[in-house]
């Protein structure tokens, strides 16, 4: 199994590169990739237009289109899946612990997509893909249709629903993603992230 760590965005809304905030006693991002090494063998940083990041312990893979969003970073994933199943895992979703991470992937046989679906709409960035959907989603961006769930017709999707999500925990706290320095507990000031003032 190869993990992956969607770690390419911009965060404009933060004001910093999220991936770095601390959480805990080490970063998001190295908290993204731990989870992720107990699921996977295998960990991969999908990091964006260019190579960054190369001190957290993983393989890194760049954009292989550029500015085509999350799911342009899946494509990427997936291009350089060599195993059957990937999964990815948003940098900005801390509160998604391992078990269910291995629930999504025991969950994947007879499936090219495996996605979390609760009151909110599906969860694509916490997600099980197979190679399957690589040339559905390359079909999809050529259209310059960049919706994550644009490609769903075209293959299988388990939609893991609210029955199984409520066994790991409300949905609302375990998708809790990071956007913006309101959703960041205790966010602390530029001076103290990067030792330097904005």
């Amino acid at each position: 199994m190869v993990g992956f760590v969607l770690a390419g965005g911009q965060s404009r809304r933060m004001g910093r590169d999220k991936a770095l905030l601390p959480w805990g006693n080490q970063t998001l991002l190295d908290h993204a990739v731990e989870r992720l090494h107990g699921v996977a063998d295998d960990v991969r940083i999908l990091c964006g237009r260019t190579l960054r990041y190369e001190s957290h312990g993983a393989r890194l893979i760049t954009d292989a289109m550029a500015d085509h969003g999350a799911l342009g970073g899946v494509f990427s994933g997936l291009l350089a899946l060599d195993r059957p199943l990937g999964i990815f895992l948003a940098v900005d979703l801390p509160s998604v612990p391992v078990g269910f991470l291995g629930a999504l992937v025991a969950a994947a046989p007879g499936f090219d997509a495996v996605v979390p679906v609760w009151q909110r709409g599906p969860e694509p960035l916490c997600a099980v893909y197979s190679g399957n959907c690589l040339e559905p989603i390359r079909r999809r961006l050529a259209a310059g249709d960049a919706k994550m769930t644009s490609f769903w017709p075209d293959v299988r999707v388990r939609e893991w629903g609210p029955a199984e999500i409520g066994g790991f925990g409300d949905p609302a706290d375990l998708f809790a993603n990071l956007n913006r320095p309101d959703d960041y507990p205790g966010f602390p000031p530029a001076r103290n992230l990067d030792g330097a003032d904005d």
